[in-house]
């Protein structure tokens, strides 16, 4: 018995084959016609829908970068079920190489948006009536925002087991238990019952090739893990999955220029010197002291700080040392794995 096909946009997609779909957005102000382009990957056997989305941000080019790698594996000739594959979702930040859109307003916000409403309402509703209500998962990919470099880590409610099932698969050492703000796209697909799942790995407007091969690495594990994909002739190692319990930012103490002396992934303990705030003009020193045990997973990439700056983001752990052990193993696994380009 034959697959039933699937319609996405005024597209129709039969069993065993793909397509790009361009689903009309609003214009730009130059009215030349605008479009989110959608890969569909629709398998030849019954199985789970997945959405793969980058660039809801339109700074995160990681992202980007992983479902162009991912759209490139020959893997997916042998996929069960159907992929949704979008590489930027916010079109009108990505050309202006900001966040936001022109509007100043953060998609990310507005889900699941609604027709004749703003432009991040309108450009959310197209994105979830058409993409993510079709699916049962999605995985957002994200980087860190406004100068800040995240270690890669895995967001999403952990309470949820389909959710901490699919964050083991992935395989990142460290996760936060977070649902979502109202608005996210992760909570609003809660709503309709899509379990997401969020990886955070780099910061905007770079490539960061560690994160771009956790990133393809971990969505080809939770394909596996979904019976999408068969399995890959090696077992892959994972790590054991660390789960924060709590997180906060580590804020400067006064403005200057900042040095660090711990790094992303490092367990620091309470009290413990970060770096150091240099006065660039006679030259007086102020330290930023860990106010808490734990991991750092996120830090500014700004040498200038103003005094209450975010410049260090701290997990905490149940065994922080155990939490650093597991990324220090991962980052030798994902740097040490082959690849695709």
């Amino acid at each position: 018995m034959t697959r039933a096909s699937v319609t996405i946009g005024d597209t129709t997609v039969h069993a065993g084959s793909r397509a790009t779909v361009l689903l009309p957005v609003p214009d730009t102000f130059l009215r030349q016609g605008s479009a989110m382009p959608v890969h569909v990957f629709h398998g030849r056997r019954e199985g789970p829908s997945l959405f793969v989305c980058a660039a809801i941000h339109g700074d995160e080019l990681n992202g980007v970068e992983v479902i162009r790698r991912l759209l490139r594996l020959k893997r997916l000739n042998q996929l069960a079920g159907t992929l949704y594959a979008i590489p930027i979702v916010n079109i009108y930040g990505f050309m202006a190489n900001t966040r936001y859109l022109p509007d100043r307003r953060d998609l990310n916000r507005f889900f699941p948006g609604k027709e004749g409403g703003s432009l991040a309402s309108e450009l959310a509703s197209v994105f979830f009536e058409n993409v993510v209500k079709k699916c049962g998962y999605g995985i957002d990919l994200h980087t860190g925002s406004n100068h800040r470099r995240n270690l890669p880590h895995i967001r999403g409610d952990m309470e949820d087991p389909a959710v901490l099932a699919m964050a083991e698969a992935f395989g990142a050492p460290l996760a936060l238990d977070l649902s979502g703000l109202e608005g996210s796209l992760r909570a609003a697909a809660k709503e309709s019952g899509v379990r997401v799942l969020l990886f955070e790995a780099g910061e905007p407007l770079r490539f960061d090739e560690f994160s771009i091969r956790a990133g393809l690495r971990g969505i080809t594990s939770v394909m596996e893990s979904l019976n999408m994909l068969p399995a890959g002739k090696r077992k892959r190692r994972q790590v054991p999955l660390q789960i924060a319990t709590d997180r906060a930012w580590c804020r400067a103490p006064a403005s200057g220029l900042f040095r660090a002396a711990a790094k992303l992934g490092q367990h620091v303990g309470q009290g413990e010197v970060l770096g150091t705030i240099h006065d660039p003009i006679d030259g007086r020193s102020t330290n930023l002291v860990a106010p808490r045990d734990g991991v750092i997973i996120g830090d500014q990439s700004l040498a200038s700080v103003y005094k209450g700056d975010a410049v260090m983001h701290i997990a905490r752990f149940d065994a922080p040392r155990q939490a650093q052990a597991s990324v220090d193993e991962y980052s030798e696994m994902v740097m040490d794995a082959r690849v695709a380009r």
